[in-house]
């Protein structure tokens, strides 16, 4: 494995006021051995390759904590719809015709389109999520996978499950450590009480977690309240399926008493910001959240609802949406960043990634601030979350290993890619 001395403007995001105008990091192997000012790396450190980046922002991956890859193949095709008549009218439909070929290549496109836009770790639920893991471990990038599992009938729900512990059993742990296994219940309105406290134990035993939508529309709410009498996080307490580790994606629909319940059971928290505004999902109590110690994340969602995976996009939004629906203090620009890395670690639990620091995972990036947007710069997280865009990214790298360089993609063919995506879509849509 390589040795690497990174000399760059270094943003560890191991505090706000921590910021190393000329900065340098010593890699050694999958590890940060030395964070600091330029002369600060160990004097009998001797690199393989000293990477110049005196022009670039060097700081940690980002961390996108939910989303649905594979869904790049439904990107533009079905705009402009809520959330129910969308799944039922236009998505469920399309993925009923997907192959497993398929999904591999509309993962293989989601992860081109992170890389390039300095996504080092996706928290991914979808169907067929072997093809999934064949692409992370091509790519380089880190994910914690899951089955999304619907029970849209008994045998149908306890098949998906068979599913997970399979894909559990067979790849967590794979590639150094970069790929996870959770368990993937869709949400409480397509899982009975039976099933998801039968996902929950299934989870526990192999000391896993569980990613789940939550509480994500009004309508949401209002099947549950039908159903159970209940709002869907306290349904989930009562169901006794909450504790251990979990990932709850949008939580929309909180309202104070289940803030209490998140914190309670340490949550991690999934915002996605632009994905609720496009569906009229509604606006989720992000920074009241914060205020309670509340573990939030950041995510995109799949790109039939966003329809990107450009993170700084999303972090731009997070901020703005906040500001609109509480004041122009909210979710500064550090905070979200935060959320993009250090939160999305703590949500992801994973102790090791999501900020700058020796002993942790080499997983960082730089942005090419040497362009007319980034100037002046009186606030480097300013910039990075108000101006920067994702192909302002120049340089990946993940486990210490390089997987892009001057802005090339190095472990990916994206032309390739975009040519089986382009015909498979099309193919599939004509099935419909």
């Amino acid at each position: 494995m390589s040795k690497y001395l990174i000399r760059a403007m270094v943003l560890p995001m191991t505090g706000p006021d921590d910021f190393y105008p000329q900065g340098e990091i010593a890699v050694d192997g999958d590890r940060i051995i030395s964070v600091g000012e330029c002369g600060t790396a160990p004097a009998d450190f001797i690199p393989d390759k000293i990477l110049d980046l005196q022009n670039d922002v060097v700081m940690p991956g980002l961390i996108n904590m939910h989303t649905h890859a594979a869904m790049t193949l439904l990107r533009g095709y079905a705009d402009d719809m809520p959330l129910m008549p969308w799944l039922q009218e236009k998505i469920w439909p399309f993925e009923d015709k997907m192959t497993a070929e398929d999904i591999y290549w509309g993962n293989a496109l989601a992860l081109c389109e992170m890389i390039r836009s300095g996504t080092t770790t996706m928290a991914d639920m979808y169907i067929a999520e072997e093809e999934a893991v064949r692409v992370v471990l091509e790519a380089g990038t880190r994910a914690l996978l899951s089955r999304g599992m619907i029970e849209s009938t008994k045998e149908a729900g306890m098949k998906s499950l068979r599913e997970n512990v399979a894909l559990f059993e067979k790849y967590h742990d794979a590639g150094n450590g970069r790929i996870k296994i959770l368990f993937g219940p869709h949400a409480p309105y397509t899982c009975s009480g039976e099933f998801l406290r039968t996902v929950k134990r299934e989870a526990d035993r192999f000391g896993s977690g569980l990613h789940i939508h939550l509480a994500e529309t009004q309508s949401e709410v209002a099947t549950i309240k039908e159903r159970y009498g209940t709002t869907p996080l306290r349904w989930l307490e009562r169901e006794e399926v909450l504790g251990g580790h979990i990932i709850a994606a949008h939580c929309v629909y909180i309202d104070d008493g289940e803030m209490d319940i998140l914190k309670k059971y340490q949550i991690g928290v999934a915002h996605n910001a632009e994905s609720n505004m496009k569906l009229n999902s509604g606006t989720a109590r992000i920074s009241e959240m914060q205020r309670r110690g509340i573990t939030v994340s950041l995510g995109t969602d799949g790109t039939s609802s966003n329809n990107d995976l450009d993170m700084f996009g999303e972090m731009r939004t997070a901020s703005f949406q906040q500001k609109l629906v509480g004041s122009p203090e909210d979710l500064k620009a550090y905070d979200v960043l935060a959320m993009a890395t250090v939160g999305g670690a703590a949500a992801a639990g994973i102790s090791d990634i999501g900020k700058l620091e020796p002993g942790y995972k080499a997983d960082l990036i730089s942005i090419n601030f040497d362009q007319p947007h980034f100037y002046p710069r009186f606030s480097v997280p300013s910039h990075l979350v108000y101006c920067a865009r994702g192909s302002d990214v120049r340089t990946v790298m993940v486990d210490g290993k390089i997987i892009m360089e001057n802005s090339n993609l190095l472990t990916l063919d994206a032309a390739q890619i975009c040519l089986e995506v382009a015909k498979r879509a099309q193919r599939i849509a004509s099935e419909v």
